[in-house]
């Protein structure tokens, strides 16, 4: 749909960017080709993600200790201690370094790292300051290295810059390093006795993955934890995409704070989506109270919660609230299959009780398709006619204690529309309730359909529980409807979204566009620009505004309107003009020569009173009958330029009904930017008004994209209000735009 503004002029300067951009570091061998220009978009930013290969940070074949202890009541006998261990359950060679042992717990002991007597592949620094070790480790040709000191950026300004320096040291050393303000959790006792695909687990407090790493008593595998700490090397993003590459890892699980680096993010999703491993994540501060508590823990941005919302669902991670949330999803997407129908059937003993599932079920955005009259007389041969079993099922309690049980459950899962069974289970009734939960795991171990219990006993004891449904590595097991709702919502929505993805990265243009150098030439660092040179950037990649002139004088401004077409619009246009309407800078509907020249003289009037300097009059044509819309440019220090579309006019700030895209995103993005506005039925025609048109309004996000890519370092902000998008086929018009340069 931007066939009109892709081109191959690059300008050197731009070229001379992008290239530096594209330089790697030395270090270990990465998945990805940031070093090749052509991987860049036009912004110089990459397109692949740079993965650093951790195979050796967690299966080591050599660690060195460095301030390794065996004095007992010493924090780091412990940690040194539980470091032998993990090693020996690894099959690594452990090297302790202290400068006044000669062993440690029987092991040999080296004064220092120069005197390791092999290269090793991990350094797990024990030191309260780990920045003069780093010169040291690079010589050896040390790999990775941990961090646990803390006193850095959680610690506010003077920590930020310790960190810094320290990050400054480990980038030009070639050294990975984990932390620092990192714990031991990346050398827990993972269980090898669990079958299935496992969860991998990223935290940035270990205590918050204490919960996901329990679900391992639950049967639930676990393969690998990376406590990100403060991140001022190895973040989040490096060890999702490394994780995305693991074949025993069927979803990864993350608990984030902060994120360092949106766009590494971004490609580490983006990689994710590719390999159709689902990602599900608590993101911490979606308030601002949560925000700044986040920021004062780890010392890092947490950028607009919008922005990390939309871009969480462009690429197809999973966004969830608390950690029971994380724990429940992450488990069923780790060990259920794939959806064979999205239809959800529910089955209880309880008419009430279905009812209520039935309808949170529906609020949640699942579907629930009727059964037809085939299987519900079907189900009537063993359920009494007197109960509903259209969907959903009333079994009426009786049946479930002998064999009827287990033939309603067949019979319901045998229905081509129904993909998943829901049993709530609202408290234990032996027992009806033990022969209920053993057909339900019988049934789940000989279909490929997703069988769901809800367990709603608050105790937790009973042997129908513990034994039967946590035994079951088929049955998907909850406490709560709301945590199985949301958890086979993310399932089927995964599946939905990994079937048809398409990587935005893949598209995303690669040279700059012929609009770029007009759009260069109307920059005006530092300043806003005048109504008529926003339209003039607007126009040079494509984005449609009125018949108009600039005039600066009452006769020309007669002659503009006579050349633009009665009835016209006349706007005073000057750069430091933000709201025209709130000054009276605006006259609406002149039908005729006497109007033009009074409303010239007033508007002039009104920018000498108020002291506002002009370039002049713009003389516009009127465009009426159409949707009100504003699509826009906004610079987040996280993802840099994002585009906004919502309700136009007056409505943006009373209604806030708008969605946000992270740039690169294509057509269908954008058409589901526009199918979450709560507004979107405006565009669909009410009262009697014609459809917009749409496939106008995508072309404008989608142009307006294109500026954001190409433009982001010059433009501030930008904003197309009132955006009308006339009737289906009549295109869209910018009436108005603001453009504030960088």
């Amino acid at each position: 749909m931007l066939g009109s503004t892709h081109g191959t002029l690059t300008t050197d300067s731009r070229r001379a960017r992008v290239i530096a951009c594209g330089e790697q570091r030395p270090g270990p061998a990465v998945h990805g080709r940031t070093d090749d220009p052509a991987d860049l978009d036009v912004s110089g930013r990459p397109l692949y993600a740079d993965t650093p290969d951790l195979a050796r940070f967690f299966r080591p074949e050599s660690v060195a200790v460095v301030g390794a202890s065996d004095s007992e009541g010493r924090p780091n006998t412990g940690i040194t201690r539980q470091l032998l261990a993990w090693a020996e359950r690894v099959g690594a060679r452990v090297h302790p370094v202290h400068p006044s042992r000669a062993a440690v717990f029987g092991v040999p002991c080296v004064a220092s790292v120069a005197e390791l007597p092999e290269q090793v592949d991990l350094a797990v620094l024990l030191v309260a300051d780990p920045l003069p070790l780093v010169e040291e480790l690079a010589e050896a040709k040390v790999r990775f290295a941990v961090a646990f000191a803390s006193g850095f950026a959680e610690t506010g300004e003077a920590g930020a810059e310790a960190q810094r320096h320290l990050a400054d040291a480990v980038r030009r050393s070639g050294l990975r390093l984990l932390g620092p303000n990192t714990n031991l959790n990346a050398f827990e006792r993972f269980r090898e006795d669990l079958p299935g695909p496992a969860i991998a687990l990223i935290t940035q407090s270990g205590h918050q993955g204490r919960p996901v790493f329990a679900l391992q008593e639950l049967g639930v595998r676990l393969s690998h934890w990376a406590p990100t700490g403060n991140e001022a090397d190895l973040e989040t993003a490096d060890f999702v995409s490394w994780f995305a590459e693991q074949p025993e890892v069927g979803v990864i699980a993350a608990y984030v704070e902060g994120l360092k680096d949106g766009r590494a993010f971004l490609l580490a999703a983006d990689r994710a989506a590719r390999r159709k491993v689902p990602v599900v994540a608590v993101k911490v501060g979606r308030t601002e109270t949560g925000a700044r508590t986040a920021a004062s823990h780890t010392g890092k941005l947490t950028g607009a919660d919008d922005v990390v919302d939309a871009a969480m669902r462009q690429y197809g991670v999973i966004r969830v609230d608390g950690l029971d949330e994380l724990q429940d999803t992450a488990a069923l997407l780790a060990r259920a299959r794939t959806p064979r129908a999205d239809g959800v059937a529910v089955c209880s003993i309880s008419g009430g009780t279905g009812a209520h599932v039935a309808d949170l079920a529906t609020a949640a955005g699942l579907r629930l398709p009727r059964l037809s009259e085939a299987k519900q007389a079907e189900l009537h041969q063993w359920i009494p006619e007197y109960l509903s079993v259209a969907n959903p099922v009333d079994n009426g309690g009786h049946p479930v204690g002998d064999e009827r049980g287990r033939k309603i459950i067949d019979a319901i899962l045998a229905d081509p529309s129904v993909g998943v069974l829901i049993c709530p289970v609202t408290g234990p009734f032996p027992p009806l309730s033990d022969r209920l939960v053993r057909d339900l795991v019988d049934a789940a171990e000989e279909t490929d359909k997703l069988v769901c219990v809800v367990w709603g006993s608050p105790v937790g004891t009973e042997p129908a529980y513990r034994e039967v449904l946590l035994g079951s590595s088929r049955v998907a097991t909850f406490r709560t409807v709301g945590n199985c709702l949301s958890a086979v919502r993310a399932w089927l929505d995964h599946h939905r979204f990994v079937s048809g993805y398409r990587s935005p990265f893949d598209d995303a243009p690669r040279t700059l566009s012929p609009s770029f150098r007009k759009a260069e030439a109307l920059m005006q660092p530092g300043r806003q620009l005048s109504e008529h040179a926003a339209k003039q950037l607007l126009r040079a990649y494509g984005i449609r505004v009125p018949r108009e002139q600039l005039v600066t004088s009452a006769a020309a401004a007669v002659r503009a309107a006579g050349q633009v077409g009665y009835p016209v619009v006349m706007k005073a246009s000057g750069a430091q003009i933000a709201h025209k309407t709130e000054l009276g800078l605006v006259k609406i509907g002149l039908t005729s020569a006497s109007q033009v020249r009074d409303a010239y003289r007033e508007l002039t009037d009104i920018a000498r009173y108020e002291g506002v300097a002009l370039d002049g009059v713009l003389v516009c044509q009127m465009v009426e009958q159409g949707v009100e819309m504003v699509v826009g440019v906004t610079h987040d220090e996280l993802f840099g330029p994002t585009v906004t579309v919502g309700l136009g006019g007056v409505l943006v700030e009373v209604l806030r009904d708008a969605a946000v895209g992270v740039p690169p995103f294509g057509e269908e993005q954008a058409r589901d930017m526009l199918a979450g506005l709560r507004g979107r039925a405006l565009l669909d025609g009410v009262r009697g008004r014609p459809p917009a048109d749409r496939e106008a309004l995508v072309e404008v996000v989608l142009r307006v994209q294109r500026m954001a890519l190409e433009l982001g370092d010059h433009i501030a902000e930008l904003d197309i209000n009132p955006l009308l998008v006339l009737p289906r086929g009549q295109g869209a018009v910018a009436l108005d735009a603001l453009v504030v340069c960088r």
